[in-house]
């Protein structure tokens, strides 16, 4: 399809706020923006050129395009709802509207198809209760698909489940929606911090303690375990539990059975445990800081939370999400972010991971005076930090990620006067695709990259069309 204007399709559509694609007069994909390849799951070049109705499959009327021949036959542009489901057999609600693109004098050269995601407005509309936490694990990014696949299998048992992942990721929220979704919903969910108390303090919170155990104990106090009994308790950094506590922990695991500290008489429970650490338990058993017989006892079912640079296509629909929270929240009318405050949030790597995401876009709501975030509504730290990044860029080799990354930006010292970190870059590149036989996915991986990234910084450098 040729376009009537001249002006650069790909940068027109990455400014819809919604998932959007272009078909040509025969239905054939021409383009989509990152938000389509996200909710759809499909990779904007490998389906060019592939009938839209099978790109965007839905429940909309649309199985052998009788949307589309009406719009191209009336001009009218229509606009339904109805279920979409992505490549990941995951259906997503969705407002589905299809308008004509027409050239110079009125000739008809194809459609303008958008799918907005309409999940949130649904829920409210057919008042599921949901906890609010729960609505905000956003994401589309196969990473997370497989996640949210596993959670209804951790739902109908009662063993024990290990949550794994960077601070920030939202282990939190994964435990609370295993939770609500298991037998046990009815009962109590109860979070317990095992790094947030000393040991004395922490075996009373979990065990509690009985009148006179020890200084200022002047009554009977139950424990977490009591107070979870046939409900769920989620034990967050349980990495940081005292070697001590350990044992203890692990004999109520095999016996149900515990004494409150100061007790005699054993108090069963039935509790299903739930534990999260940041941390890597099994190293922590190499190192004898943490039991294996615990570890093994707990890690009977485990999920990982991906860090959010993995989760390529999730940043931002999360940015999306936590404007229009934070927007509502303040009274607002802050509609989207401009371009140049939109790049730096999408290239930059968020150590802190959605948390941080989330108070970066709580910072810009609050200071922004204006419809649209811009570049000067965003932290200074934001641009500080990638600053370091250009001037050092060895540290990026320091995060979690492929170790080869720090190997193929440490720069020699002959050519730190001549070379621009951007020619380092774009040699970093070829020499991963040389590497990697000009595979782009395997290339995105050897250089910690998704592949939006890697596309993004191929066409920076000339080295895609």
């Amino acid at each position: 399809m040729k376009i009537p204007v001249d002006l650069d399709i790909a940068t027109l559509l990455e400014g819809f706020p919604h998932p959007v694609m272009i078909l040509d007069e025969n239905l054939r994909l021409v383009a989509m923006n990152r938000l389509m390849e996200a909710i759809t799951g499909y990779d904007a070049l490998k389906v060019k050129g592939v009938h839209g109705e099978l790109v965007v499959r839905s429940n909309t009327g649309n199985s052998r395009c009788q949307l589309y021949n009406q719009v191209l036959q009336s001009g009218e542009a229509v606009s339904v709802t109805g279920d979409i489901l992505t490549c990941y057999r995951r259906k997503i609600p969705v407002q589905y509207t299809v308008s004509i693109l027409r050239r110079e004098g009125g000739v008809n050269c194809g459609l303008l198809v958008i799918a907005e995601d309409i999940s949130a407005r649904v829920s409210e509309t057919n008042l599921v209760m949901r906890d609010h936490d729960a609505i905000e694990l956003i994401g589309y990014s196969p990473k997370m698909q497989k996640v949210f696949d596993m959670i209804p299998l951790l739902a109908q048992t009662d063993a024990s489940v290990l949550i794994t992942g960077e601070t920030g990721t939202g282990k939190d929220k994964i435990a609370e929606i295993i939770h609500m979704k298991s037998s046990r919903a009815r009962f109590p969910f109860i979070k317990v911090n095992c790094g947030a108390l000393p040991s004395g303090l922490l075996e009373s919170e979990l065990f509690g303690h009985v009148k006179g155990a020890f200084t200022g104990a002047t009554r009977n106090k139950p424990g977490m375990f009591k107070l979870a009994d046939k409900g769920t308790l989620f034990l967050t950094e349980i990495g940081d539990m005292p070697l001590s506590l350990q044992v203890k922990l692990l004999t109520v695991l095999d016996d149900r059975k515990f004494v409150p500290v100061g007790g005699e008489e054993k108090i069963s429970v039935d509790v299903r445990i739930v534990a999260a650490t940041h941390r890597s338990l099994r190293d922590q058993v190499r190192r004898e800081t943490f039991r294996e017989d615990l570890f093994y006892r707990l890690n009977v079912l485990q999920v990982h939370l991906p860090p959010l640079r993995e989760r390529e296509g999730d940043v931002r629909y999360l940015l999306d999400h936590f404007r229009e929270k934070f927007t509502r929240a303040l009274g607002k009318t802050i509609v989207g972010f401009s371009p140049n405050a939109l790049q730096p949030l999408l290239d930059y790597h968020y150590p802190g991971n959605v948390r941080e995401l989330s108070n970066i876009v709580e910072y810009s709501v609050n200071i922004c005076k204006r419809k649209k975030i811009n570049k000067e509504h965003l932290p200074p730290y934001l641009f500080e930090k990638q600053n370091e990044d250009v001037s050092h860029p060895e540290v990026e080799g320091t995060r979690p990620g492929p170790g080869r990354w720090k190997e193929r930006v440490v720069v020699p010292e002959h050519e730190e006067s001549s070379e621009s970190w951007g020619d380092i870059e774009r040699q970093m590149i070829i020499d991963a695709l040389k590497e990697n036989k000009g595979i782009k996915t395997r290339t995105a991986e050897s250089l910690g990259w998704g592949r939006m990234k890697l596309w993004r910084k191929m066409k920076n450098y000339g080295l895609q069309d």
